[in-house]
Formats: C-alpha cells, structure tokens, sequence
C-alpha cells in the first residue's frame, strides 16, 4: 500500500451526507479537516472515476475545511454509471447545489485532469463563487485531445495501446470510441463489464511516468471502471457537451481569479501542449512543469506541487 509521504496524513470525515439534485441522481459528499475553516473542493477526474481518501489528503486539515463529493453516476453516487441527465451543465450546476446544501460562500476550487476541465466551467459559470483555483493535467475537452487519447498514445505506449485496440474485434477498430460506447451502454454486465476493465487497464497503464501495478489494479475496481469507462465514452462521444474552445474563450471571466496549474511533463492522457495553451490564454495564472512526472496526480513531484499550492493558498485564502 503507498504511503504518499508529501501528502498530509489520512484523516477520517467528521461529516458524511448524501444529496438529491434531481428525480434520478443522488450525489456521495463528505466533509473533513476543520470545520470552521477556509472551504475547499476536490473534483475528482474521468469523467466518472469517482473520489479516494487520498484525495483529502491535498489540503492541511488545520486550515481547510475539505468537501469530496462523487460526480453523477461516479463511486458512491447513485445510480452508478448512469448517463442518463449527466452532462457538463449537470455537474456544473451540481457544485452549486452542494455548495449551497453545505452552506459555503466560497471556496477553493481544485481539480485534475477531467476535474480540471470541471473546474474552469464551474468558475466560468460562477466566478463569484470561488477563491482560488488549482488546477493539474490540463484537459480542455477539445476534440484532438480524445483523438489522442483514443489513438494518439499509441506512439508512446504501442503495447498498451495494442491491447486496448484489440479488445475489439478488427473490422470495429477503424472507430474505437463508437464501438466501446455501444458495449459500455449495454445494461448486460457480460457485456459491459468486460469493456470497462479493458478501457481501465489502458487508462491506467498510461497514467504514470513509470509503471505503477497498484495503479492500473485500482482502474480494474468493478466500481470505478464502469463509472469511468462508461462515463468518459459517453462524454467523448458527445464532445463534453462544451462548444470548441469554450473554455479558453471563457477565460477573461476568471482572469483575476488565483490560480495556481500543475502539468508533467510527460503526461500522455493530458499532454502539455492543452496546458500550455491554456498558460498562453491565460498568463496571470501561476505555471509549473514538473519535468518528471506523467498524468497522475500521486507521483512524487505532482503531489508535492499539488501540496504546495494548497498551502501557498493559505496565506491568502
């Protein structure tokens, strides 16, 4: 088991609660560190992977007062790898339901890959809502960024690549994404289950620099790999239910807005080429390459950039 030593120690949810935001889905949300501290959120990536205790872990418990919550369909939210009313729009507006349930002004709003695309629309839409923002694996929801994922790691890592692409029969495999969707969709676990494992594994083969077996077996969880597997083919396929560019252009909303991105190096789920256009669009934001890390926020020097920020924030938050 890794003990993330840059990480601030595991503490246990002095408050756990669950939320209705609609007729079909019920969102999982927790509360730990000091209650009647500065208030933070962790958005958690996929779309659908769901939250960790490692995630409260980010954030001093002295300082913050850190709300983890699982996005529609995801982890402990119910129904599990629902796509039914799950768009960006419903997430969006489902950070606003809880932060009113939870009866927060503002808050610090931190996110990863997919988190990160969440938190740029969620500040977009509400930026009088938030104090600060911390962002890692830049992921801009444009369409060459899926393309990559769906095709482009091959140059990077063939055989994982490979074994993904080959799950399909080879007369589906000139359209990867429509040919899994369908499988994911099914509501057979014969038939979708088998799928999500085989998206999982690539996904997490692919998520660090150097190759991390507890890594890749904790996409293998029945639990996150048909939310993530199911969840992310079902926004890829409808292109995040965001316009072209939507969140580059929303930038000038939340220009002053503190904000603080981290992006490895080698990232090849979220490579650095969306994160430097985002730098590019938006040059008053704190920037950092960690020049030895991939796409997971738990390698060495992410996590420690990522504790960093959260602390450079207490001053001022």
């Amino acid at each position: 088991m890794a003990t993330y030593p840059e990480l601030f120690p595991e503490r246990e949810p002095y408050e756990t609660g669950r939320l209705a935001v609609d007729t079909r889905h019920t969102l999982y949300w927790e509360q730990c560190g000091r209650p009647g501290g500065v208030p933070a959120i962790f958005l958690h990536g996929g779309p659908g992977s769901g939250a960790s205790p490692t995630h409260r872990r980010f954030f001093d418990p002295s300082h913050y007062r850190i709300v983890v919550y699982d996005q529609r369909g995801a982890g402990r939210s119910t129904p599990l790898g629902e796509i039914a009313d799950n768009t960006t729009g419903h997430l969006v507006a489902d950070i606003e339901a809880l932060r009113r349930h939870l009866g927060i002004e503002r808050w610090l709003v931190f996110g990863g890959s997919w988190g990160s695309t969440l938190a740029l629309a969620y500040a977009q839409a509400h930026p009088e809502c938030c104090l600060a923002l911390v962002l890692r694996g830049i992921f801009l929801g444009h369409r060459s960024e899926i393309d990559w994922f769906l095709y482009g790691i091959r140059t990077v890592f063939p055989e994982h690549w490979r074994a993904f692409a080959e799950y399909l029969p080879e007369d589906e495999r000139n359209d990867i994404l429509r040919h899994y969707h369908r499988r994911l969709i099914d509501r057979d676990p014969a038939v979708h289950m088998p799928a999500a494992r085989a998206w999982g594994r690539y996904e997490g083969s692919c998520s660090t620099l150097l190759p991390d077996p507890e890594l890749v077996q904790s996409f293998l969880d029945d639990v996150r790999a048909l939310g993530i597997a199911r969840i992310e083919a079902h926004y890829f396929v409808n292109d995040l239910f965001m316009t072209p560019d939507q969140l580059l252009n929303g930038v000038e909303r939340i220009r002053n807005l503190p904000t603080h991105i981290v992006q490895g190096r080698y990232d090849m789920v979220c490579p650095i080429v969306a994160a430097d256009r985002l730098r590019r669009a938006w040059p008053e934001a704190m920037f950092q390459i960690v020049e030895d890390a991939g796409h997971s926020a738990l390698e060495p020097g992410t996590r420690r950039a990522l504790v960093e920020a959260t602390n450079a924030f207490k001053s001022t938050c």
